[in-house]
């Protein structure tokens, strides 16, 4: 006979066990959670600055769901009359320079200056990227729990085009919030640099002294957007690498045409750890803002901006469209196949699918 193992999973009688869950508690935690707000609620909400309610409006701009989206542009139009009132500032840079920890210490500085900042990303494939600020948002714990802080995941995937346009107009909800000042970071490479560029005031490119030939690090046209460059981690033994990376960069800006703010990049140097050079660099910024203010172009950048990203919003909603039709997704696959067997041109191809498409309209 088979001798009777006693369970490891018994309870000791000193230890009560947890009370069950009735049902009627589930059914009032479920109406608690789906609990639906009106536009008028989201907005008045994020005029007081409810941070809970600031951050289900972002998740409706952040939703593909076409009533979620009529919901989120109500939102954004009873806003834009208290947004534009903040410094948005850029960061970007080549990977390991550090920028978690440099964000943290330039924002712990500036909501030290009694300044509400919002952190958010532009990371069009942060499920497969390991840099994504939803692991700064861990990271940068000192600026996570700061009550003048707002730290928002960018979303988890998605074309580049969609995460910026959402990333723009969450720019408009935190504004009206009361946020002041507003960092975007980008994770990405390449065209997301270009994205953030496109929705900023300040474009600050941080860059790493001591691994190699710094200049062929970065893209020149990069280089050309920056407002300043920071070379990070200049402490300990680096700081004569991060001097002599400094005078490189300078001088290579110095070959670039003057830009038509007026203003002339900076190179600086500053190490996150022991914030040494952090305030050096955020007057650098209100040297900036002060400079371009004054000679308006500033406004007119923004103007600028505005124009380029309805035209943007436009393209997107087009392509959308066009790929959506029910005819274009009919015929996609026999034509690309004829164009992948060389038996008609990809422009002839792109032809026959836009007649088709607007004979339909």
């Amino acid at each position: 006979m088979a001798k009777k193992i006693k369970s490891v999973l018994n309870i000791s009688e000193d230890i009560k066990p947890p009370p069950s869950v009735s049902k009627e508690s589930v059914a009032k935690f479920k109406k608690r959670r789906k609990k639906k707000y009106s536009v008028q609620d989201y907005t008045q909400g994020i005029f007081e600055g409810n941070r809970i309610i600031l951050s289900q409006a972002i998740t409706l701009i952040e939703s593909s769901l076409s009533n979620h989206q009529v919901i989120a542009q109500e939102i954004i139009e009873q806003c834009l009359p208290l947004c534009g009132k903040s410094v948005r500032v850029g960061i970007t840079g080549v990977p390991g320079v550090g920028k978690s920890t440099f964000i943290e210490a330039l924002g712990t500085y500036v909501t030290g200056l009694d300044k509400k900042l919002t952190v958010l990303a532009i990371d069009p494939s942060s499920a497969r990227s390991k840099g994504s600020i939803m692991g700064d948002k861990t990271r940068m714990e000192k600026l996570a729990s700061d009550p003048n802080a707002f730290i928002r995941p960018s979303p988890t995937a998605g074309s580049l085009g969609g995460v910026a346009r959402k990333t723009r107009e969450t720019i408009i909800l935190c504004e009206a919030a009361g946020f002041d000042t507003i960092f975007i970071e980008t994770v990405g490479v390449g065209q997301s640099e270009i994205a953030v560029h496109s929705m900023v005031d300040f474009f600050l490119l941080l860059m790493l002294a001591g691994a190699g030939d710094e200049l062929q690090g970065i893209k020149r046209g990069i280089m050309e957007m920056a407002d300043a460059i920071a070379i990070t981690k200049a402490d300990d033994g680096n700081i004569e690498n991060a001097e002599r990376a400094r005078n490189e960069f300078q001088n290579a800006l110095h070959l670039f045409p003057v830009s038509k703010s007026g203003w002339s990049p900076k190179v600086l140097t500053c190490s996150a750890v022991n914030l040494l050079g952090i305030n050096t660099l955020w007057d650098t910024i209100n040297e900036y803002c002060s400079l371009t203010r004054s000679n308006l172009y500033f406004q007119d950048k923004r103007k600028e901006q505005s124009r380029y990203w309805m035209s943007q919003t436009v393209e997107d909603y087009l392509r959308n469209h066009f790929y959506n039709h029910s005819d274009i997704k009919e015929k996609l696959p026999e034509i690309e196949k004829e164009v992948l067997e060389r038996n008609l041109s990809p422009f002839v191809a792109a032809k026959k699918l836009l007649e088709g498409y607007f004979g339909k309209l």
